[in-house]
């Protein structure tokens, strides 16, 4: 068995000694150990010096630079060339500006005024080229007064003004930039309110003393189911009535707009369908308790044109009240015959009286007297529809002055009344 032992050692030796010795190849390295051995942070002496750097790094130098593989080329990049950059611009002033020089300071020439030009600048103005504007002190200011000062019980004409150039410039941007002019405007109308408010009580004492944001209306337009998609209305309003401006009460009204636009009026405007048949029943029933009210003096000349003392009239002028006639039903209402004597009342839907004013009358010391005027005729016919449509606990007056006036027995007619219900 020996010789066996020998010639397996035999045969291993040569099996070693045939094989190809390895290469000897370096070992991984990593960018920026390749880049480190481009780099040269001292100028070579001589060709020797050149071939030294050249040479292949430790394996302990490989160890240390293998953990920046993963580092991108930009990141290698950007850590070497300011090092080149210091070493080649180590003598040269660093400039201010690194991507190029300064721009030049150039003065742009200014805009003169020329004959016959209002100003510098105005909106739509087009200016040259290369002109400088400078516009000082552009926060909003409010128109002046003039010589004309503000007072409570006074509409101011600036005022009217503002609602003039809202008309025409009936924008959110352009509301925002008139801002002070707007607050100014409705301080005045507020404080003419406060005192209308003292006149309207005066005149019906049914009407409480109620705060001024509980009898103004809002400027803001409800554009919501509108064509009409203007933000704005071009008016003051206000209404008086026991529950101020809303509420199922009827109510004074008075609305502040320039150009001829201005309105005194009060009444019911579409009625809830409650109050509106408790109107019909009572015109079918009494009708002469509305008829009684038409024909009030005061109503006749401030509304109705200053007709004489006729019922037939008077009625005609109230249902062709622009407000009335333009909701009127085309046909009798359901429940009433066509050929009713008093069809033409009860076609309606608003019951509301009405007169514009004209600027003139508004503005100034007389328009408070003016505006209180109106409202103090129009009680009579304010206190008719209440005691139709919210009457009080207390009827007797009515009752008694009802059975009087009234063809037909008492108890029959509300017996219609009751069956209508």
């Amino acid at each position: 068995m020996a010789p066996k032992a020998a010639k397996s050692k035999t045969t291993a030796a040569l099996r070693s000694s045939s094989k190809r010795a390895a290469p000897e190849t370096p070992m991984r390295q990593s960018k920026r150990a390749k880049a480190r051995a481009r780099q040269s942070y001292v100028e070579p002496d001589s060709d020797d010096a050149v071939e030294d750097s050249g040479a292949e790094p430790s394996e302990d130098e490989d160890v240390k630079v293998s953990d920046y593989e993963g580092e991108s080329g930009k990141d290698l990049s950007s850590d070497s060339d300011p090092e080149e950059a210091s070493s080649e611009d180590e003598d040269k002033p660093r400039k201010s500006n690194p991507r190029g020089r300064p721009a030049k300071r150039v003065d742009l020439p200014l805009h003169k005024k020329h004959d016959g030009e209002e100003g510098l600048w105005k909106p739509g103005a087009k200016l040259e080229p290369g002109t400088v504007l400078i516009m000082k002190n552009m926060k909003p200011k409010a128109r002046e007064a003039g010589d004309t000062p503000y007072m409570d019980d006074t509409i101011h004409p600036n005022t009217m003004l503002f609602l003039e150039d809202l008309t025409r410039n009936n924008e959110r941007s352009w509301l925002k930039s008139h801002d002070p002019d707007y607050r100014n405007a409705l301080q005045d109308f507020n404080t003419f309110v406060e005192k209308l408010s003292e006149k309207v009580m005066e005149a019906d004492d049914t009407i409480p003393e109620l705060p001024v944001k509980d009898l103004i209306f809002r400027i803001y337009r409800d554009v919501r189911f509108s064509k009409d998609q203007t933000p704005y209305k071009t008016h003051f309003s206000a209404a008086w009535s026991r529950t101020g401006r809303k509420g199922p009460y009827a109510a004074y009204y008075v609305q502040i707009q320039p150009e001829g636009g201005s309105f005194v009026g009060g009444g019911l405007w579409m009625p809830e369908a409650q109050a509106l048949a408790a109107l019909r029943r009572s015109i079918d029933s009494k009708p002469e308790r509305i008829k009684r009210v038409l024909t009030d003096a005061g109503i006749r000349r401030e509304f109705f044109g200053g007709i004489p003392n006729d019922a037939e009239k008077a009625v005609r002028a109230f249902v062709s009240q622009p407000m009335n006639q333009s909701s009127a039903l085309k046909k009798h209402p359901k429940g009433y015959d066509k050929d009713h004597k008093d069809i033409e009342l009860l076609r309606l839907r608003n019951f509301t009286l009405g007169t514009k004013l004209t600027d003139e009358e508004i503005v100034g010391a007389k328009g408070l007297g003016r505006i209180a005027e109106l409202v103090a005729c129009m009680v009579p016919f304010i206190t008719y529809l209440n005691g139709i449509v919210m009457p009080d606990n207390d009827e007797s007056t009515d009752s008694s002055e009802d059975d009087e006036e009234s063809d037909e027995d008492g108890d029959g007619s509300a017996g219609v009344g009751e069956g209508d219900d």
